[in-house]
């Protein structure tokens, strides 16, 4: 009897990653990212050396280690002696959203910077989140006294003058100020896994519709849709790079079923009208 095996493609091993809420391994999902760029990838190589970097600081801790000590250690390894940080030089390079450039040159922006340090944090037994933080992701530890949050692009912890501060420009955008203001605490809920991976896949989304390399933003879009098959935008802005691309009948098949789910849009006659001349296009 023979046996065929086939390897899952990138996009499949992702699928089989993100399947279960219960079961989501953040930290292997946001690695396999890199994959589309990255194809000889081992995720499992990154696993391995976020391993050995929570391995290295445990040695550094006595068993009994309190949780405000375990942080500051924490602290003093990932953003001192190793010198990770955000990449403020080139912000917008895609290096700085997969997990083994970001481990290799110590550069990264705030989300991905998050994701490895709330893996050691967890390591260590902290109580470590992620906050979807308005135009800035941010971590939060809860102490036996309080809460911390922690700016993960510099590791500076915030007051909560320094977060209203950060929060008056995005309020005053949103029209969330006087009577519609709301309080900082609903700023600082902590974000799921999932919307953590969207967070990091819209970044790399926007980064490649900027420089209209729409393979890549197709590619980002199968991982979005995968992650979210019912955000119905995401099937309209797949839908819309392939058309850029040229692929009309996939183009027509996302748009298509952005019209039959996304009732109440207020782009849903544009997109009809985009579906028709698609449909001329291609007879």
């Amino acid at each position: 009897m023979t046996f065929s095996y086939s390897t899952p493609t990138a996009l499949e091993y992702f699928e089989s990653l993100v399947k279960s809420d219960e079961q989501f391994p953040l930290l292997e999902a946001a690695a396999s990212l890199a994959q589309d760029e990255y194809p000889e990838l081992d995720v499992q190589q990154v696993l391995g050396d976020v391993d050995q970097l929570l391995a290295r600081l445990k040695r550094r801790l006595p068993a009994d280690a309190a949780p405000l000590h375990r942080l500051r250690s924490l602290n003093q390894f990932f953003f001192h002696d190793l010198s990770f940080g955000g990449n403020v030089n080139d912000y917008y390079d895609p290096d700085n959203s997969y997990l083994n450039a970001v481990l290799r040159t110590r550069r990264g922006i705030p989300i991905s910077l998050a994701v490895l340090w709330m893996e050691l944090a967890q390591g260590l037994g902290l109580q470590a989140r992620g906050v979807g933080f308005p135009g800035h992701f941010m971590l939060k530890v809860t102490l036996p006294k309080g809460q911390v949050v922690i700016d993960p692009f510099t590791g500076k912890s915030l007051s909560r003058e320094e977060l209203g501060e950060r929060l008056e420009p995005y309020k005053r955008s949103s029209g969330l100020v006087g009577e519609f203001d709301v309080p900082l605490g609903l700023y600082l809920q902590p974000a799921t896994p999932r919307e953590i991976i969207g967070r990091m896949l819209r970044n790399l989304k926007e980064i490649h519709q900027a420089q209209e390399d729409w393979p890549r933003a197709i590619a980002v879009q199968d991982r979005l849709i995968a992650l979210l098959p019912e955000a119905w935008g995401e099937h309209r802005d797949r839908g819309l790079a392939h058309a850029e691309q040229g692929n009309s009948a996939l183009a027509v098949r996302d748009l298509e079923t952005y019209l039959a789910h996304a009732e109440e849009a207020l782009d849903l006659d544009a997109i009809a009208e985009k579906v028709a001349v698609l449909r001329r296009a291609a007879s």
